[in-house]
């Protein structure tokens, strides 16, 4: 286990850039005894460590001379910009001198030099987005939920995989229910993609498989990962979001029209704060992209200083748990089964 786990940060990242990344780094290294590395533009952000109190924290800048832009193709980052920020923070990983990354900037970027530059583990085809989402009883990871598009069965077999492994070392469930999104909860409902994922998954060893799941299931909490291909699981992920906000909107709207109505609306703050606290995607921090040498955890580009510092939190507690060596340990024990879908 390390001791203190070091995590490089794309500092220019996000639509706020330093003025955001940095201090919730500072106070996810503070809060959580980690070394943050602050990859960036320097005297960008030295000005904005300047502002804070930085005694007993471990952190070092990284100098990096490029910012990734969102109109720029993850192809043409990888290819023409040697020396962006999220490029030179995933070197830092690759070359031994940081345990994960942290970046609220160009998602697709983080994805595709998590890939090319950290690489993935072994027996890993494809690295998945891993996103947690608020529910009934607890959170539930879903997952892909945009890294992949256009999936093969035997990827969402291994989704499935690496969902259980993160739920039991990250979540700290001792036996996650892994289900695959469908059409209905019956076996054989489905498309051909999912109906050949559901037999791998249901073969696969130590995985509480337990079928089928309906968009409806999801947020019950009577699940613990949810498998589908990036396409399906972006749009998830991105309605969730959309339906949180209007449902907080919806909700304030009753509780204001009229005298009574107000009047609840004050009597009923408490419970609206915890609500929206319950729904707040800084709470996660980003979502992590599982199947890497090492960790890299995407955020929202609006994310605030609270969810940069809960991103940089999960990496600490992924890289002290040895979870990446549970996860190559998981995809090697069904090695198999893989082979055996990707052959026919």
């Amino acid at each position: 286990m390390n001791e203190r786990p070091i995590i490089a940060v794309d500092a220019m990242g996000g639509d706020f850039g330093p003025s955001v990344v940095v201090p919730g780094a500072i106070d996810a290294a503070r809060r959580y005894d980690l070394h943050v590395q602050l990859v960036g533009d320097t005297p960008k952000l030295k000005a904005e460590l300047d502002k804070i109190d930085l005694d007993g924290v471990h952190y070092d800048v990284v100098q990096a001379d490029d910012v990734v832009h969102m109109n720029e193709r993850p192809s043409d980052i990888l290819r023409r910009k040697k020396n962006a920020s999220i490029q030179v923070a995933c070197r830092q990983v690759k070359d031994g001198a940081a345990d994960a990354v942290v970046s609220a900037g160009h998602s697709g970027a983080s994805v595709a030099c998590g890939m090319f530059i950290m690489g993935r583990l072994p027996g890993v085809e494809r690295p998945a987005l891993a996103a947690l989402l608020p529910t009934e009883k607890k959170p539930i990871v879903v997952l892909d939920c945009g890294a992949n598009v256009d999936c093969r069965p035997y990827h969402l077999f291994q989704f499935g995989l690496m969902g259980d492994a993160f739920a039991r070392d990250l979540l700290g469930y001792a036996s996650p229910r892994v289900s695959i999104l469908s059409i209905g909860e019956e076996e054989g409902k489905g498309n051909s993609q999912v109906k050949e994922a559901y037999d791998l998954l249901k073969m696969a060893q130590n995985l509480n498989f337990v079928g089928n799941a309906e968009g409806r299931d999801i947020f019950t909490g009577d699940l613990d990962v949810v498998v589908c291909d990036g396409f399906v699981g972006n749009v998830v992920v991105k309605m969730s979001e959309g339906l949180a906000g209007s449902l907080i909107r919806m909700l304030k709207r009753v509780f204001t029209s009229g005298v009574l109505p107000a009047l609840g609306g004050i009597l009923a703050k408490k419970a609206f704060k915890r609500f929206a606290a319950t729904i707040d995607y800084a709470e996660y921090g980003g979502a992590p992209l599982l199947g890497l040498q090492g960790l890299s955890i995407v955020c929202h580009g609006r994310s605030s200083a609270k969810a940069m510092t809960n991103a940089i939190r999960m990496c600490g507690a992924f890289v002290r748990k040895g979870t990446n060596a549970r996860l190559a340990e998981t995809i090697l024990a069904n090695e198999e089964l893989t082979r055996f879908s990707r052959a026919i």
